[in-house]
């Protein structure tokens, strides 16, 4: 099981460069993209091992991947978006957005719903963690400067 997880987050990082690649992304910074998605899929792996819940794997992953876009955009002085655009790519419910369609088209109303209601509690998450981590860089940011 470790070894699935640790192969499958290194497949995530090679779509991330892949991404990175077709997104014309700076050569330098790629690694670094690759590396926050890759390990944001590795805390998405393990969060849905333990819960079985992905919107609560998306949002820790997302935090995650917040964070370090945050840290690594800081660290190269780079745009937090080059690292976040790209590192948040695998937690992107595409799997339940397709479902969600497909039993759509084929009249299965239940389905539907139910894979339609977990995309968009998956994209809520990831986007409620991506405003969270940068509402506490903007907080630590201002912190100082206030009279």
């Amino acid at each position: 099981m470790v070894a699935e997880i640790i192969l499958r987050s290194i497949g995530a990082f090679l779509a991330v460069i892949s991404f990175g690649t077709v997104l014309e992304l700076p050569k330098k910074y790629l690694i670094y993209a690759g590396a926050v998605g890759g390990l944001g899929w590795m805390v998405y792996q393990i969060v849905e091992i333990f819960s079985n819940a992905a919107p609560m794997a998306a949002f820790l992953s997302s935090l995650m991947v917040a964070g370090m876009s945050h840290v690594f955009a800081r660290k190269m002085k780079a745009p937090v978006t080059v690292f976040l655009v790209a590192g948040i790519l695998p937690s992107v419910p595409g799997a339940s957005i397709y479902r969600s369609v497909y039993y759509m088209i084929r009249d299965i109303r239940i389905l539907s719903t139910r894979y339609l209601v977990e995309t968009l509690q998956i994209a809520g998450a990831i986007a409620m963690a991506v405003f969270f981590i940068d509402s506490l860089f903007r907080l630590g940011k201002y912190r100082g400067k206030q009279p």
